[in-house]
């Protein structure tokens, strides 16, 4: 029996899904530790970036796919790296641990 037509979604959404869950959450995990890391204790953060990490760009790829619209997932994800992004630039300039 075929699929219900109205729970597929296009190849164009398909494949931002995709590249969303895997480019963008990569992304948003990557930015969120090293932002954490200039602002905390870097070893302990970047170690926990091991396996922390993994569960939150797990769960990142899992929520990509629950939206019905990936340029809204797309749109998010960048916007959360830009603003982890801003966080590691005002790490690096105003490092309270440094």
């Amino acid at each position: 029996m075929p699929a219900n037509k109205k729970h597929l979604s296009s190849w164009s959404q398909r494949i931002l899904k995709i590249t969303a869950g895997l480019i963008g959450g990569y992304g948003v995990t990557t930015s969120l530790f090293i932002a954490l890391s200039f602002w905390l204790d870097h070893v302990n953060m970047l170690m926990s970036l091991r396996f922390a990490g993994f569960l939150l760009w797990a769960f990142l790829m899992v929520f990509a796919f629950l939206s019905k619209n990936a340029w809204k997932i797309w749109g998010l994800y960048l916007i959360l790296t830009l603003l982890f992004t801003l966080g590691i630039y005002l790490g690096q300039t105003y490092s309270p641990i440094l």
